[in-house]
């Protein structure tokens, strides 16, 4: 088998032609810079919290933040 999984016509004579005829390209940012930004923060946050020595029960910022008042209470 010479060509992709997906290949529709399943007929080229190898994988680097079927690939080349299907014109894959490669998305370089799939996330835009707001919405990585808005990552990065909640992944610090976690870190931050971490290194406090919380666990807070996930990566987002709600359960972040319920770690923290729940460790000041």
């Amino acid at each position: 088998m010479a060509c992709r999984s997906g290949c529709p016509t399943q007929d080229h004579e190898n994988w680097g032609a079927c690939t080349r005829a299907a014109n894959l390209q490669v998305q370089p940012d799939i996330m835009g810079a707001p919405a990585r930004r808005g990552w990065d923060g909640e992944l610090k946050a976690y870190a931050d919290a971490r290194r406090q020595g919380l666990q807070p029960s996930g990566t987002t910022m709600p359960k972040i933040r319920q770690a923290v008042e729940a460790a000041d209470a």
